[in-house]
């Protein structure tokens, strides 16, 4: 009987025999070149990715910068601007919202420029402009340059993110402290050093002294690490709970003073039915981005790092909201740019005569979103009139700061 001829099949390598990879998500985790363009073209594309979201937020929020009245929820940023430099530093920490390092800010810029109502609202300007240029620009290192122009737009495009970046608040400045810490934790992530992790805790650091809240998105940093970065957990822990360690200070200096972090509740059925609209502008655009969001899924790195970012924090904060009042879904604020980047990596896979109609249309559904806050005769929106929030300040000693009486979001 005559041997059968023999085939010589060749040998794969290790990144063939792994699971099929439709969307080349997999090609960033490897260390190689993404699909698109080449050479200057992928260049130019890189700097639109930041460039067109930095210059979209800016037009956007410079409209709402000049608007008429002070919104309740800028009342204590304008009484601030205003106060005298306290002699009794322990009003610092009796409450944490109406008196964080972002209203100690606050007090100096307007020792520079004045307290103009315009004035006080630059700086959430300028980091909501910084904030879009860094979202485009990571989402364009972890996904495509397109994406990165996607979720740029997508974020300025919110009526919540341009409205925050024209009214002087500290939730811009969580905002971009979250960028950069994600950005920060995605470079570590792919070359681990020690100067990555130092610059990793020194964006924990800001995160934290901008909200203690906020710091919720370490169990979203710490999931994606255990989950797929298990060999740096230890230098993530060292750098997270020394970048952490400030703004829980503060935290814990607050509430033993009988502070509280600001207009905190007990999320009721309202609340929480009301939780997509405050957080997005309009509850149909969560509705939007939320539908996108799960065309970025199966959860493969990097799109696992933004969904535990979108995810992630909301629920603790509800879980932790069942036991003390601690919700409040403006301060959720920070979790935008992980919706805006989900939506952006499922719409840059297809055509652009498809990514661009959606853009209109989420356009479309946030321009009729009010300003919020503030209104046309620039009185105060539902909450005491401003003589009556200001009233009392700067506070007694032994006294903790008032705060603007407010009804749960």
């Amino acid at each position: 009987m005559k041997d059968a001829d023999t085939m010589v099949l060749p040998r794969l390598g290790p990144g063939e025999t792994g699971v099929e990879d439709p969307w080349d998500e997999d090609v960033v985790l490897r260390g190689g070149p993404a699909p698109g363009p080449s050479g200057s073209g992928r260049r130019r594309r890189r700097v639109a990715a930041w460039l067109v979201p930095a210059l979209l937020m800016g037009v956007l929020g410079a409209v709402r910068l000049g608007g008429t009245g002070r919104g309740a929820d800028e009342l204590p940023a304008w009484r601030a601007a205003r106060a005298p430099w306290p002699d009794d530093w322990t009003v610092l920490y009796r409450d944490v919202d109406a008196v964080t390092p972002y209203h100690l800010l606050i007090r100096a810029w307007a020792g520079l420029v004045g307290t103009s109502e315009p004035a006080l609202r630059v700086p959430s300007l300028l980091a909501m402009i910084v904030a879009a240029a860094l979202v485009g620009a990571v989402a364009a290192r972890v996904f495509t340059p397109g994406a990165g122009i996607l979720a740029g737009a997508l974020l300025a495009l919110l009526p919540t993110a341009s409205r925050a970046a024209g009214e002087a608040q500290p939730y811009p400045l969580v905002l971009l402290a979250a960028v950069l810490a994600t950005g920060a934790l995605l470079a570590a992530l792919d070359r681990p050093g020690r100067w990555r992790f130092v610059g990793y805790g020194g964006a924990v650091l800001v995160l934290g002294l901008s909200h203690p809240v906020a710091l919720l998105l370490l169990a979203a940093h710490g999931w994606t690490v255990l989950a797929l970065r298990r060999r740096v957990a230890g230098r993530w822990l060292v750098a997270a709970s020394l970048g952490a360690l400030p703004g829980a200070a503060l935290l814990w200096l607050a509430v033993r003073a009988g502070g509280r972090i600001g207009p905190l509740a007990r999320p009721g059925p309202d609340a929480l039915a009301a939780a997509p609209g405050v957080l997005f502008g309009v509850a149909a655009l969560g509705a939007v981005l939320f539908g996108l969001a799960l065309f970025s899924l199966p959860l493969r790195y990097p799109g696992a790092v933004f969904t535990a970012w979108a995810v992630v924090p909301p629920l603790l904060l509800l879980l932790v909201a069942q036991a003390t009042p601690a919700w409040s879904a403006p301060v959720l604020l920070f979790t935008l740019p992980a919706w805006a980047t989900l939506a952006a990596a499922a719409l840059s896979r297809v055509r652009a005569r498809w990514s661009v109609p959606v853009l209109a249309v989420i356009a479309l559904i946030g321009a009729p979103a009010p300003l919020g806050g503030r209104t046309g005769d620039g009185s105060a929106r539902a909450v005491g009139h401003p003589a009556e929030v200001t009233a009392g300040w700067p506070p007694e000693a032994g006294r903790p700061a008032p705060h603007p009486p407010t009804t749960a979001r």
